[in-house]
């Protein structure tokens, strides 16, 4: 009986957090970590101002109760610390974090099945429950015009939609068990849309929708979508989860929650009970207008491109319903406390993908997707004399090659041996690279392929170059602590900052062109040559504003990774080119702003101003 009785008890169901977006923010006001704010906020800037300075210092989710020109209030930073999120899923996390860990090592689920058949059990009761109808289930009839027009920066194209969870199916086999939901953002009015009748969607054709559309336009049919929004934080969550496959986000949303994703059909669509808001359209194939621009979270505006139009049916709200709403822009963000939380999650997941990879750190203060720092294993010449990359390097191709990773420009990675090493101490990972690499043998480039949509430093949309940078063996120089006298002695540098031991930013002139870069650079790297050798200083990084570069980690990591394109804008001293191979003695990276580029992200000073009050001594976030 004793036996039974703990059989039982391991195949209990997992807890129910969360019912709703209401219950979420009753839960966080209790324990001091939501503050409401009832005077008036305009979504026109001030809103998701007020979001950026009060995630900047670490404060509490913020509800809006009064946003002008709407009736409905609009919750933010919900996310905002790692420590937050794990707090609304705290029911649960151990319990996911196991199941996750089952699907991405099923080994682990054969050695002990008695003790993981509960997780299973579990993960059969957050099935998705279908409802027969949407009566009942609280919603009412609204306009796109309706929601709050949250515009975040101060030349964005309208307003957007910046936490939804866009849901579609597969035309070839429809259901929710092939469908997807996805975090693609969503332009809600501006540029060419029709009011209340058409709203934009950004998205690569790769991704889960993307093959949905491109199934539906085999067939000549428009792809039905619903975008949700609200609901429980797990299914915000799961719309952004980089999931095993097999594991869909409506069961993930269900185990998260410890409740079943709750959905109908209305007029063919799918609608989420759970959801505050729901909007219902479809795309039709080859139908596309302007999108954007929009504050992105490289720190730059994503400029206009034609994306999918959708042809909005039905909008949908619940009587009492909350627009959650986050804002993105140069890093840290609350999407910085996104990544934290997923990582945690599934980080497991890709270093067992990929056979060798240990470590691997997508570096947030550069934006993400620009720069990924990894640690691998060395193995394939135990004996050899001259230790150098070989198991490294195939590695790094399996990396670039893998899902979200694939959009990366620059990979530094390197193998431990008897110092242990962490990606995540950045500027501790670059000085073990740049003691060790040999900048003759272990860069190698990958030219005319795809990065982010979202970096606008490459050839073109999606288009740009990748390069590795790979270290191993023994230490090879000893970096320099002070700007190189030799350097400080050329005429034409100037400003010449240390940034971080072997690393030097400085100046030349503004840039006009790639024809004048390339002869500006060619003369500098020859008077460098000439001047004496730069072996304790391998990585130069010239920039508009040397100070800027040099004041912060965070600041070289942006400017650096960012404002770069690899294959364009790296140059050596003493470079050489043999069998295709190119090298050098030290790798000076243009890091100046091009005349192609996007442009970065600046505050409206007048709004600043205008939500100083709200950070007063009269204001609700005072201290």
């Amino acid at each position: 009986m004793q036996r039974k009785g703990m059989e039982q008890e391991r195949v209990a169901p997992i807890n129910p957090m969360y019912k709703n977006l209401e219950e979420t923010i009753i839960d966080l006001e209790k324990n001091g970590q939501l503050i409401r704010i009832k005077e008036e906020v305009d979504p026109y800037l001030e809103m998701a101002s007020i979001q950026r300075r009060v995630y900047q210092q670490g404060g509490p989710a913020i509800l809006f109760e009064n946003v002008k020109g709407s009736k409905y209030r609009a919750v933010s930073n919900l996310f905002g610390t790692p420590e937050r999120s794990k707090f609304m899923f705290r029911k649960n996390w151990d319990d996911i974090k196991e199941l996750v860990d089952l699907r991405d090592d099923p080994m682990k689920a054969a050695k002990h099945p008695i003790k993981n058949a509960g997780k299973g059990l579990a993960a059969l009761k957050a099935l998705p429950q279908k409802k027969s109808s949407l009566a009942g289930a609280g919603f009412e009839e609204i306009s796109i015009s309706d929601l709050p027009p949250i515009h975040s920066w101060p030349m964005d194209g309208g307003a957007f939609v910046t936490l939804p969870q866009v849901y579609s199916e597969d035309p070839t086999n429809p259901g929710i068990k092939s469908a997807n939901v996805g975090m693609y953002r969503v332009q809600l009015t501006g540029n060419e849309y029709e009011q209340d009748k058409e709203i934009g969607l950004h998205y690569q054709i790769q991704r889960g929708i993307g093959v949905h559309q491109t199934e539906a336009a085999k067939k000549g049919e428009p792809l039905k979508v619903s975008i949700f929004v609200g609901g429980p934080p797990a299914h915000t969550l799961s719309a952004v989860m980089p999931l095993p496959e097999g594991l869909s986000e409506t069961l993930f949303a269900g185990l998260l929650a410890g409740r079943r994703f709750r959905y109908s059909y209305e007029d063919g669509y799918c609608i989420s009970h759970d959801a505050d808001f729901v909007i219902t359209g479809e795309i039709y194939p080859d139908e596309t207008k302007p999108e954007g621009p929009f504050g992105d979270h490289l720190g730059y505006y994503s400029l206009i491109h034609e994306f999918p139009v959708m042809k909005v049916h039905k909008v949908y709200a619940k009587q009492n319903a909350i627009w959650p709403f986050t804002v993105v822009g140069r890093p840290p963000q609350e999407d910085t406390s996104f990544g934290a939380i997923i990582h945690e999650l599934t980080g497991k997941a890709v270093t067992q993908e990929l056979p060798g990879l240990k470590e691997v750190h997508a570096v947030d203060a550069a934006g993400v997707h620009p720069l990924l720092f990894a640690i691998g294993s060395e193995r394939y010449t135990p004996y050899q004399k001259v230790k150098q990359p070989t198991e490294l390097l195939t590695i790094a191709n399996r990396v670039l090659g893998f899902g979200q990773l694939s959009l990366a420009k620059y990979l530094f990675i390197t193998a431990e041996e008897e110092q242990p090493v962490t990606t995540h101490d950045e500027l501790a990972f670059m000085r073990y690279i740049l003691e060790r690499m040999d900048l003759r043998r272990d860069l190698h480039f990958y030219t005319n392929t795809t990065i982010d949509t979202l970096d606008y430093s490459g050839t073109g949309l999606n288009s740009g170059s990748k390069v590795v940078f790979a270290a191993y063996g023994e230490k090879k120089r000893t970096l320099c602590e002070d700007v190189p006298a030799e350097l400080l002695a050329l005429p034409s540098i100037k400003n010449a900052k240390l940034v971080t031991p072997g690393v030097v930013s400085f100046e030349l002139s503004a840039f006009v062109s790639y024809d004048q870069a390339e002869q500006e650079l060619k003369q500098l790297t020859k008077e460098m040559a000439e001047a004496g050798s730069f072996s304790s200083c391998p990585l130069l990084i010239l920039a508009d504003d040397s100070h800027f570069v040099s004041d912060s980690k965070d600041n070289l990591l942006w400017i650096t990774f960012t404002r770069s394109n690899p294959s364009h804008d790296m140059y050596g001293v003493n470079s050489f080119t043999e069998y295709k191979h190119w090298g050098c003695d030290a790798v000076i990276i243009d890091a100046r702003i091009k005349p192609h580029h996007a442009p970065p992200l600046v505050e409206d000073n007048e709004v600043e101003r205008k939500i100083d009050r709200f950070f007063e001594e009269s204001g609700v976030f005072k201290g």
